[in-house]
């Protein structure tokens, strides 16, 4: 736990340099592409007013280089192959560069897969004074007890999301108001550590440092969700390629966070498999008339599938859209299957308000929104990601919704753990010449 406070604390600070010399990049390393924007903060300052939180992160920058690619060597939003996947990354961050005009240095990435758990933990400290100071707040989190989550585990996500100060709940930051007892209740996500560890070793075989991680179901529900369904309760679903993200927000924090091993990839193979198709002609199949409901209609139009092995008759096949939509309509229901079940685990139909926001890539099968709510059994609405300032319009699909996400997660990042002074007292001096050592190590 001390090891990757002091990385992500580095990574911090690494932020604050990058942002102040005016210039970051943001990668979203998925399954099927590689996105890179660069960013440029004009120094402006956000607004801070009431009710405006994560929102206002708008002001802050703009986009001044987009570029995407295949991606290569990632399964389940996992590196499986260091060497294809430095190849994309390389490609990807070039070529933004090239538009942007300019060189960049450090990334913030973020990544889905690498079987995200979700812990609630709570913590109460006597304030020392009559008045909550930043250091009140970083006992108090302290004093969170951290569960045991197994080995070759990481934290990538610690997350305050509500203040108790006596008997008064639901404050989003007690410092400087007056009382006796502090409690707080924190958000932890933890993930694979070989995940984080292969992701920060190839940004760094890139020439890039890394300024900050993030997961891409955390991201995708920043920019797709709007500030009322943050604030009553919604959870995001985030359809990639390899892995279905699931997020859950209530009162602007991130309170749940899982994802299902399967994505739209898994359809392609399915129209691959099932038509004899090469992988590429089944992605661009599923792309043009793909659909998961059948109308009447359907049985009568026909799909040319094309193919150039020189067999005329294997060649000219057609196939009617009927029987496309039998293929894809089944894999699509247990991905939704899997979403619902993992929801109810986390006990989502106890939220006051239970909005459904679908997102991503996989999102844009036309008829999904039906099948989703009839799946879920609630109000489901596909969303796009926010507008962010100078975003090419190829940019602005739900494909987008984690590089668009971690725009504004770098902009105006959330209070985490290790944002707050450690107390000394917490500091093992065996652990700290460990994460010394950690810190050597990977970075």
């Amino acid at each position: 736990m001390i090891e990757l406070y002091e990385t992500q604390r580095a990574m911090r600070n690494m932020r604050k340099a990058a942002m102040q010399r005016g210039v970051v990049a943001v990668l979203d390393v998925g399954t099927s592409k590689i996105a890179c924007l660069v960013l440029r903060f004009d120094g402006t300052d956000r607004l801070e007013a009431d009710g405006i939180g994560s929102m206002a992160g708008q002001a802050g920058f703009r986009v001044i280089g987009a570029a995407t690619t295949r991606s290569r060597g990632v399964r389940f939003g996992e590196i499986s192959a260091m060497q294809e996947t430095e190849r994309a990354i390389r490609t990807a961050v070039q070529a933004a560069q090239k538009m942007a005009n300019i060189r960049v240095d450090h990334v913030i990435a973020c990544f889905s897969g690498a079987g995200p758990r979700s812990y609630g933990l709570a913590g109460s400290v006597e304030i020392e004074g009559q008045v909550v100071t930043e250091h009140d707040i970083s006992r108090v989190l302290s004093a969170c007890d951290v569960p045991d989550y197994g080995e070759g585990r990481e934290v990538l996500h610690a997350q305050p999301v509500n203040f108790a100060l006596d008997h008064r709940s639901g404050l989003i930051d007690p410092r400087g108001q007056l009382g006796q007892t502090l409690a707080t209740d924190m958000h932890m996500l933890t993930v694979d550590a070989a995940a984080i560890q292969n992701l920060a070793h190839c940004v760094k075989r890139c020439d890039l440092e890394l300024a900050g991680i993030a997961s891409s179901a955390y991201v995708s529900g920043i920019s797709s969700l709007v500030e009322d369904e943050q604030e009553l309760g919604a959870a995001c679903i985030d359809l990639g390629g390899g892995t279905a993200g699931i997020s859950i927000f209530i009162k602007k924090h991130m309170i749940y966070a899982d994802s299902v091993r399967m994505g739209g990839d898994h359809v392609t193979g399915d129209i691959s498999m099932g038509l004899s198709v090469p992988t590429a002609t089944a992605e661009r199949i599923k792309t043009f008339y793909g659909g998961v409901v059948a109308t009447g209609m359907d049985d009568r139009e026909m799909i040319e599938i094309g193919g150039d092995t020189g067999d005329y008759e294997h060649d000219r096949r057609t196939v009617s859209r009927a029987e496309l939509i039998g293929i894809m309509r089944p894999r699509v229901e247990e991905i939704l299957e899997e979403v619902r079940a993992r929801l109810d685990a986390a006990g989502f139909d106890h939220l006051p308000s239970q909005q459904i926001v679908l997102t991503g890539g996989g999102s844009q099968i036309p008829g999904l929104d039906g099948l989703a709510s009839r799946i879920l059994g609630q109000q489901v609405r596909l969303g796009r990601p926010m507008r962010v300032n100078g975003l090419p319009q190829a940019a602005t699909g739900a494909g987008f919704a984690s590089g668009v996400g971690l725009c504004l997660f770098a902009a105006n990042p959330q209070d985490e753990w290790w944002d707050f002074e450690l107390p000394a007292d917490r500091y093992p001096a065996r652990s700290l010449k460990r994460a010394v050592k950690w810190f050597k190590d990977n970075w």
